[in-house]
Order: structure tokens, then C-alpha cells, then sequence
């Protein structure tokens, strides 16, 4: 066993003296990059965070707070970068009902002076950033800042999940501070400047740091570039159903977000969808479809970078006992593949070389 590690280390030397480091990746990025080393050897030092489903509408983890740890049920969220929990001090009624953090029996908590308010589509909250111990999976990021909200939109209220981390680009960060894999990465925690996504409908669905897993997916994945580096933003070519263009008839912007469990797009295109899958308003603003038509419904075509993503009725449509529900959801801003598209599509979030990965999943 020696005798072939000090062969393997040779081999990898020799090979080093080939093959051009670029600056600011490291050895093992390198050595992907030209064929020398496996995925599967980067993963062995990667950390694999479970997430719990449910009912496909919210996908969320444990992480732990504090010194001693305080766990907190989180959102890993890449339409955002900071990371916040309730906490004892706050007094709205969505935190009655979650985990709320106590910083007075945290040997390692550090406070501040600043207040945050972050908005989200929904709601916002705001509270006081502090520094603490993070611990996602089996990595421990220390001084981690964090917000500890005082106040939360009533929407929380309902939700399954204790708060959010952020995955998004630093630029993205409302505090101003280093998100939490952006520290991961700083202090040597991963091997690899780089987190996957695998969602899938029940158990079985992970966020890894610091590596792919090429169990997740068939085939290649597909690297688009980044566009502007906050969200992970890229341009979907066109999107068609039953050949004809539905939407982004010139190319438009996209953001990848594992925090929306939806596709979301301009009004007036999505309109036009609904209309194409039979999809009717109800008072309360949720689009119903018959139930009996999904067999029948096309599939959805999103072109990005020249190759197609085919989202067929059975991902687009939410379906629950007596009753099914379109997908697809207006918004203002740039249009949004949430986890409708992600649980079709294992993604990579590649930070070193600003690009996002897409291959089939394999379904567990």
C-alpha cells in the first residue's frame, strides 16, 4: 500500500510539472480541471448536509449556533447571503413558534452594534448582527456574522424552517459581511471552491460543500457562465412549449434559486403559460388544473447555452390529494428557476470559476 501511495504521489507530481497552476485555484482544482483527478477524490473531504422536504415546497437543514451548539432548521438558500435566526429577544409571533437563539449562554458569541433588515419577496425581518460559531454538517466556521432577528413579517409564521443562510455572492450580502460558505472557503474548510444541490420529492436531498457528486447525476454536467456576480444569475435562451416560444423569445435573465420552490417569470409570459396547461385563477390567486389533464400537457423546453431542459407536466404541476396547481408564478424582477427546475436538474455552484453546472438528476 505504501509502495503504490508513493507511485500515486509521483505520478501526481510528474504530472503538476506538466500542467500550469493558474493563479488563485488550488492544486486539486487544477488537477480536475486537465483530467488528473476524479470528483470522487475531491468528495471524500466535501460535507454532505441532509435536507428535509416538505411537501416539495421548502427544503431545509440543521446547523448548530453557538458554544455550547444551538440548533436552527435552515433554508440553504442561493437567492440570498446572510444568514439569520431568531432570537430570545424577538418579540413577533413568527418566533413563538421556532427555535429562537440565546446568546447569553454562548461562550463564543460576539456582539454588535449594527441592525439589519433584509426583504424578501414575502416579508422581511430585521435584528442585530453578532458574530458566533457556525457548524454546518461536520465544518465549523468561527466568528461567523449572523443576524438575530427582533422582528419577522407574520408570512414566517407558517413556515417550517427556524431562518435562512444565505448562498449567494458576497455582493448580495445586505449586512456587508462574508457569507457563510465564502468563509468556508477563506479558511481552508473545503477542499473546493464550490457547493452542489440535489433536491428530490421525499427523503434523499443534500447540499455538499467543497465537492460534486457524480452518484446524483447521469451524463455531464453542462457549465453556463455566471453574468453578473450577485445572484447566480445566468441567460436562458428561449422557453417554448409544443414548439412554439412561450417566453424569452430574445434571450433573458435567470436566477438559479434554491429558495423558491416555484418557476417564476414576467407577468404578461406567464399569463400566456398558464393559459397553455389549462390553468384557471382561483380568489385566491392560486392556478388550478384539472387533475386528468396532466398526462396530456407538453412538456416545457428551457434553452440555456444551447441545450435544451425539458420540464415535463408532471414536474410544472403540484399535485396533492383531489387537487392539482400550476408552477408557475408571476414576479417583477428577473425570472427565477426554483426547485420545480432543481429537482429535475442536480446543479453545481462553482465560485472559482463563476459558473453554475446543470445534469439530470437521478431520481432516489
Amino acid at each position: 500500500m505504501r509502495l503504490l501511495l508513493l507511485l500515486l504521489t509521483a505520478a501526481l507530481s510528474q504530472a503538476l510539472l506538466r500542467v500550469p497552476l493558474s493563479r488563485g485555484k488550488s492544486i486539486r482544482r487544477t488537477l480536475l480541471e486537465h483530467g488528473l483527478l476524479q470528483y470522487s477524490a475531491v468528495l471524500q473531504d466535501a460535507a454532505r448536509e441532509p435536507l428535509v422536504d416538505y411537501m416539495d415546497n421548502e427544503y431545509f437543514g440543521t446547523i448548530s449556533i453557538g458554544t455550547p451548539p444551538q440548533d436552527f432548521s435552515v433554508v440553504f438558500d442561493t437567492g440570498s447571503a446572510d444568514l439569520w435566526v431568531p432570537s430570545v429577544s424577538c418579540s413577533s409571533d413568527a418566533c413563538t413558534n421556532h427555535q429562537r437563539f440565546n446568546p447569553h449562554v454562548s461562550s463564543s458569541f460576539q456582539p454588535s452594534n449594527q441592525i439589519v433588515s433584509i426583504s424578501y419577496g414575502t416579508g422581511k425581518i430585521s435584528g442585530a448582527l453578532a458574530y458566533d460559531t457556525v457548524q454546518v454538517a461536520n465544518i465549523a466556521v468561527h466568528k461567523q456574522a449572523l443576524v438575530l432577528t427582533e422582528t419577522e413579517s407574520i408570512f414566517l409564521f407558517y413556515s417550517h424552517f427556524d431562518g435562512i443562510l444565505g448562498l449567494g455572492y458576497p455582493s448580495l450580502s445586505v449586512s456587508g459581511t462574508p457569507p457563510v460558505f465564502d468563509n468556508m472557503w477563506s479558511e481552508d474548510l473545503i477542499p473546493e471552491d464550490i457547493f452542489s444541490v440535489y433536491l428530490s420529492s421525499g427523503s434523499g436531498s443534500f447540499v455538499v460543500f467543497g465537492g460534486i457528486d457524480d452518484s446524483l447525476y447521469s451524463g455531464n454536467l453542462h457549465w453556463v457562465p455566471v453574468t453578473p456576480q450577485k445572484y447566480w444569475q445566468i441567460t436562458i435562451d428561449s422557453i417554448t412549449m409544443n414548439g412554439h416560444s412561450v417566453a424569452c423569445l430574445e434571450g433573458c435573465q435567470a436566477i438559479v434559486d434554491t429558495g423558491t420552490s416555484v418557476i417564476a417569470g414576467h407577468p404578461d409570459a406567464i399569463s400566456g403559460i398558464q393559459r397553455a396547461i389549462g390553468a384557471k385563477a382561483d380568489p385566491y390567486g392560486l392556478y388550478h388544473v384539472n387533475c386528468d389533464t396532466i398526462s396530456h400537457l407538453p412538456d416545457m423546453i428551457i434553452s440555456i447555452d444551447g441545450k435544451n431542459y425539458p420540464l415535463p407536466a408532471r414536474a410544472y404541476i403540484n399535485q396533492f390529494p383531489g387537487s392539482c396547481s400550476s408552477g408557475f408564478q408571476s414576479t417583477s424582477g428577473l425570472w427565477i428557476l426554483g426547485d420545480i427546475f432543481i429537482r429535475e436538474y442536480f446543479v453545481a455552484f462553482d465560485r472559482g470559476n463563476n459558473r453554475v453546472g446543470f445534469a439530470p438528476t437521478i431520481k432516489s
